[in-house]
């Protein structure tokens, strides 16, 4: 190591970032000192307790959240409800004008209802952003440290100055890091640089201190580990690291608008400009027909334009679209499923192929070494899991020379390995579960029930990759060794010879061509296979081990590991391929493996038998439909083949990280919107490029993890499936508030203008003051009914059950509208059944007009109170039940009804409030309304039922459409 400059030891663990020394010029073993940390056995748990609890969590300062106050202020930006505001401030100078006599009550009930809908607001602006933070804890970044002497995994958050840390391919560093250990480490820090190309890094001190850059002995937080290991000192952490220097305040970020946020923006937008021109037809026909023959008249007339806008207008419906997002995806975590960004739900329902890998995925991740192949016999293993107990079984070939040879092989693989296997609660694995299959072998050959031989000391390593798809080391087992593992075709390539016995035999073409054919052997019945080899190791430098070393190498022999399918896989391919969701499955298994594993889940069928003794396996055409494509036939193919065979393969092996990405992008030009799963390093472009990016959350890397958009915690292929469907039914969900928001406000709409501009036909007027100016309903009942109708059943709706099977219906594509014609349609038409009936009891309930005879017994100053009263919850009603119209275009209103219960207390929550309005003197004052009798009721519910008979009969009528529809076919 090259020695720096000393420096002291207590400025090196000074608790003062600014007066503490650059640690990159100080060696390990200094820097250790200084923080107080055993580099072999990191912190004890109570001290790295103490000190997150003395300098606080290893975060970055984010803005502060704007006060509750603000938000609520900010509630009352929007020019209609300035508008209203004005109009409000005008009535109550007009009321100071004419001698402030009694109660201005128009002004004081449209500032009380602004004032509820404006807290309604806040509380669902409230739940969406404790949503979101939830998320955003179950997608918290996780390190790997040494505490208590062992390997533990923990929230980044919670780092401390003085944790090991340890580093490994695919890992976020998660805090500043002084290296102990560096093999073959190579480090991305553009993100702090610039510098696009990955960084090697080194242990030894540095002469002098150095740019960030420059520094080879540290790792910096927020960068990632492309390749390699290593292990350091964690000397900084939050805002006093290199990232927290350069961000002094980390600003929220703004986003750009997804394609259904503009959609609803647009529509709220384009309804808005519509019902405003309404607005001012109704104003001016009300002067034109009846005049204002005083201020109080037109601050009348201005305060009814102004409230039918406020009401029609969905001006809530970005503050519910995020509330019903945030709560269906939160749902969704619970199920295993957590989504990263709350718009990605749109795109998820959306999707129309899975690629998926294998190993973990579709398959339990339970790896399990079954069997041994080596030129002195075969050797299986009994047991399952990564409990150490089973029989060991000598299959075929002498029984002291199979074991023998035996342990050769697992010995090899378990020194070539970065897993820990601990069994102090229960048997349980540290990292790939692939390499804690050879702990749990090795444990079973132990010359102890129970044990196993004690693992060499390593002094170099060349790590494994999805490149090289082997991983060797350099060992001092007695004499230095080199020991290596990896993909059987890849290592038999370095080998020179083989182990029998205890003689090294030269490997000719023949027998590699029958040991090539043992690996297809165990391929076809389902096993992942591996080999290891060896050689001595006298002479090599530990400093310059590398890849040059692994030739030569000695072949010792097969493993066939075993990893049965998830029960529940099978299931969820057919489910998805019943939604018109293909799966592709890509692994880099041997192309017979992947082909078998791919039959028995039903993602392709089998084809026909594989050419023994190549790695290409099945002999098929690769743009034969379900045909399995190999890493290296995709390799020849250009982009305009590798779009066809796209569009049919469904089995890709031996295939690389950067084969994934070129997969995505050929799906991506055929239209398809595509979920791409991934756990290394080398998978993040992939997942960025997909539509959605699903990481592992058990298997996962960090920077795949935060390459993606939605995080699966179970690693499990079903749950893909189920979020898939729980995206259908949000945006099913979405769909039917939109549906049921915008047929209410049109049938306030159709109310009001057709009642004002078509009075003088149906002979509506006040039978107490004829000439007096008539309006079917006041500003104060409209806007009511914008409270009470709007915000509660929507919402519950957001969370409304499946109604229909969403999984037997295409998905949607990516270019349809959330508001399409027919459902226009439907909105238009039930606005104008809602206007209709809403008038025609209107007209029933006053003398003179077309259907008049209910206006027996009613006094003539009371009969136009209790008209509009009549006609004002008529249409409130309607509203409600409209709820239960919309959960579906199809089925009935009847079908699953009480599924939603919510939805049951939002709409018996607005008929009580209902009945308050009409009955409660005081509400009767402030909501211009009159008491009903039962006559008056019972009307009011057999006309509020209306709705629902219209729209049965709508489905009705489609129904009969399809059934004939489908006969013809």
């Amino acid at each position: 190591m090259t020695s720096g400059p000393k420096t002291p030891l207590h400025e090196l663990g000074d608790p003062d970032p600014a007066a503490r020394p650059d640690p990159s010029t100080s060696e390990p073993d200094e820097v250790a000192e200084a923080f107080g940390v055993d580099l072999s056995a990191g912190l004890s748990s109570q001290e790295a307790l103490r000190r997150l609890q003395e300098h606080g969590p290893n975060e970055l300062r984010h803005a502060e959240r704007e006060p509750v106050w603000r938000r609520f202020l900010r509630q009352f930006a929007d020019p209609l409800v300035y508008l209203l505001l004005v109009a409000v401030v005008i009535s109550l100078a007009a009321w100071l004008i004419e001698g402030a006599v009694g109660v201005p009550v128009d002004a004081v009930v449209i500032l009380a209802i602004l004032i509820a809908n404006a807290v309604l607001g806040v509380t669902q602006e409230n739940k969406a952003s404790d949503a979101v933070a939830a998320l955003s804890t179950m997608t918290a970044a996780t390190s790997r440290v040494l505490r208590d002497g062992r390997l533990a995994t923990v929230p980044s958050t919670d780092l401390v100055t003085g944790d090991v840390l340890v580093l490994a391919e695919g890992d976020s560093v998660g805090a500043d890091v002084r290296l102990a250990e560096a093999h073959s480490l190579r480090i991305q820090e553009s993100s702090l640089t610039g510098e696009s190309e990955p960084v090697g890094k080194t242990v030894d001190g540095l002469a002098e201190a150095a740019a960030v850059g420059d520094r080879t002995n540290m790792a910096h937080k927020g960068t990632a580990v492309v390749s390699g290991t290593g292990r350091g000192v964690v000397v900084a952490t939050g805002m006093d690291t290199e990232v927290g220097r350069i961000a002094t305040l980390l600003e929220e970020t703004e986003s750009e608008d997804t394609p259904l946020q503009v959609e609803v923006r647009s529509i709220s937008r384009t309804l808005g400009i519509a019902v405003i021109a309404i607005a001012v037809v109704v104003m001016a026909a009300l002067i034109l027909v009846n005049g204002a023959h005083s201020g109080g008249e037109l601050v009348e007339v201005l305060l009814m334009g102004v409230s039918l806008a406020v009401a029609a207008v969905p001006e809530g419906l970005p503050a519910i679209l995020s509330l019903v997002l945030a709560l269906g995806v939160r749902a969704m975590a619970r199920r295993n499923a957590v989504m990263k960004n709350l718009h990605s739900v749109e795109t998820l329902g959306s999707a129309s192929v899975i690629c998926s890998d294998k190993t973990g995925t579709l398959t339990r991740n339970e790896m399990t070494l079954r069997t041994v192949l080596t030129a002195s016999g075969a050797v299986t293993f009994q047991g399952t899991g990564y409990q150490p107990s089973g029989a060991v079984e000598v299959e075929s070939g002498p029984r002291e020379d199979a074991i023998a040879q035996t342990r050769r092989v697992i010995r090899a693989g378990a020194s070539a390995n970065d897993a820990q296997l601990t069994g102090d609660d229960g048997w349980q694995i540290q990292g790939d579960p692939t390499e804690a299959a050879f702990l749990v072998a090795a444990r079973k050959l132990g010359p102890v029930g129970g044990s196993a031989e004690p693992a060499p000391r390593r002094m170099a390593e060349v790590p494994f990759n999805s490149e090289r798809k082997m991983m060797s080391v350099l060992v001092e087992d007695g004499p230095w060794r080199v020991f290596t593992k990896g993909a059987p075709d890849v290592l038999l390539e370095h080998c020179s010879s083989e182990q029998v016995a205890d003689r090294r035999v030269p490997l000719t073409g023949e027998r590699r061509q029958q040991l090539l054919a043992d690996v297809t052997r165990l391929s076809e019945q389902g096993y992942r296979t591996l080999a290891t080899a060896g050689k001595d190791g006298e002479g090599i430098d530990p400093r310059a081990f590398g890849e040059g070393d692994e030739s030569g190498l000695i072949w010792f022999g097969v493993v066939g590991i075993i990893d049965p399918p998830r029960t529940e896989a099978a299931e969820a391919v057919a489910d998805a391929h019943r939604a018109g969701i293909r799966t592709v499955m890509i692994t880099g298994d041997h192309p017979v493996t992947a082909a078998r594993i791919a039959a028995d889940l039903g993602v392709s069928e089998l084809p026909r038998g594989p050419a023994r003794g190549t790695e290409q396996g099945p002999q098929q055409n690769p743009e034969q439909a379900g045909a399995t494509v190999s890493g290296r036939e995709l390799d020849a193919l250009d982009d305009a083949a590798l779009d066809d065979v796209a569009e049919r393969a469904t089995v890709y092996a031996r295939v690389s990280p950067e084969h994934k990405l070129r997969i995505v992008d050929a799906l991506q030009r055929r239209g398809n919107v595509v979920a791409m799963t991934g756990d290394g390093v080398n998978d993040a472009p992939a997942l960025k490029s997909a539509d959605i990016g699903i990481a592992m959350g058990i298997t996962g890397t960090e920077v795949t993890k935060e390459a993606g958009q939605m995080i699966l915690a179970d690693d499990n292929y079903a749950t893909i499936v189920e979020a898939i469907r729980r995206g259908r039914v949000i945006v099913d969900n979405i769909r039917k508030f939109l549906r049921y928001l915008l047929s209410s406000n049109m049938g306030e709409v159709c109310t009001i203008f057709f009642g004002v501009v078509l009075a003088g036909v149906l002979g509506l007027s006040d039978p107490a003051d004829p000439a007096a100016a008539f309006v079917p309903l006041l500003a104060t009942q409209i806007l009511w009914i914008n409270l009470v109708t709007d915000s509660a059943p929507a919402l519950a709706m957001g969370v409304d059950p499946q109604i229909d099977d969403v999984m037997v219906r295409p998905p949607r594509r990516p270019g349809d509208r959330m508001l399409d014609r027919p459902m226009w349609a439907t909105i238009l038409g039930t606005g104008l059944v809602m206007g209709a009936v809403t008038l025609f009891i209107l007209d029933v309930a006053l003398p003179g007009g077309l259907w008049s005879g209910m206006v027996h017994g009613v006094p003539v100053d009371e009969q136009l109170p209790v008209a509009r009263t009549m006609a004002f919850c008529v249409l409130v009603f309607m509203q409600l039940l409209n709820a239960f119209n919309t959960r579906s275009a199809t089925s009935s209103a009847f079908h699953r009804m009480f599924s939603n219960k919510w939805l049951w207390a939002s709409v018996l929550l607005g008929v009580v409030l209902q009945v308050l309005v009409v009955e409660v003197p005081l509400l009767q004052v402030a909501f211009g309304t009159a008491s009903l009798d039962v006559g008056h009721w019972l009307v009011v519910a057999a006309a509020s039922l209306v709705i629902v008979v219209y729209e049965e009969a709508v489905k009705a009528v489609k129904w009969l459409v399809r059934r004939r529809l489908v006969r013809r076919s």
